[in-house]
């Protein structure tokens, strides 16, 4: 019998490995990135670079189910990070590639991406599952 939704720890390892792919892309080590699945999928990656505008704060690349890809900035753990720019398009899974030329571009100063107005196309666990299967390292 199929399941309608993958587990959770499925979920996680692929996001995980999808992560992982992007990091290698971006030129940031693992041990940078986290990856969570509670109520939202989401992902984090750490860069080791600095915000002209904020030189005393960490740039982050952030992922969620619902809004793909951001580059931010780190502020102060009682406020909301600064938006640098969101990933544009409607493929909250882009490829690890199209992700690192996202950040080159806008660490570069142009913003290739806008802020959605409201969550983009809804992924449903199953999709998103099926969505990260290509970077899925190796199945148990």
């Amino acid at each position: 019998m199929e399941h309608p939704e993958p587990d959770a720890r499925t979920l996680e390892r692929g996001l995980g490995d999808y992560v992982g792919a992007v990091a290698a892309a971006v030129g940031v080590p693992a041990e940078s990135m986290t990856v969570e699945i509670s109520d939202t999928a989401t992902a984090y990656l750490g860069l080791p670079r600095r915000w002209r505008d904020r030189p005393d704060h960490d740039v982050m690349l952030v992922w969620s189910e619902r809004r793909g890809w951001s580059l931010a900035v780190e502020t102060d753990p009682a406020d909301d990070p600064v938006l640098i720019a969101q990933y544009g398009g409607d493929d909250l899974v882009p490829p690890p590639g199209a992700v690192a030329r996202f950040v080159a571009d806008a660490v570069a100063g142009h913003h290739p991406g806008r802020e959605r107005p409201g969550p983009a196309a809804a992924l449903t666990r199953k999709s998103l599952a099926e969505r990260l299967k290509p970077y899925l390292r190796h199945l148990e």
